[in-house]
């Protein structure tokens, strides 16, 4: 039995704004989205790369705050391309030592934390 790579559900209460931070700041594509009428939450998947998220608008969907650590392969490269981005709620620090390897944090709008870090 094959069993696959979990797809974390972050809580947002706003996938507009969400989308200013995974798709224009992280890089990262909006694959799909859905609601089930006019005037519901939205429920979306965005990903790079390997790293899938599902983004969601439903009362109940995860809880803000919530951590994800993100394997990366080059931590400094990343760190790098998001530290030229001019996003104003956002300045990722150097990686620094880390269980897992060298990494660094950056926190969406609504308090979840993405910790990509290098495996050693």
């Amino acid at each position: 039995m094959r069993i696959s790579a979990p797809v974390p559900v972050l809580r947002v209460f706003d996938v507009d704004k969400a989308y200013e931070f995974y798709r224009d700041y992280l890089g990262l594509d909006i694959d799909w989205e859905h609601r089930f009428g006019p005037d519901f939450p939205r429920y979306a998947q965005v990903s790079r790369s390997g790293l899938r998220l599902h983004l969601s608008e439903h009362h109940g969907d995860g809880t803000p705050g919530t951590v994800v650590w993100i394997p990366v392969a080059d931590v400094y490269a990343l760190q790098a391309e998001l530290a030229e981005k001019e996003y104003r709620y956002a300045a990722p620090g150097p990686p620094e030592p880390g269980p897992g390897g060298p990494g660094f944090a950056v926190t969406d709008p609504f308090g979840n934390v993405l910790r990509f870090a290098q495996p050693e």
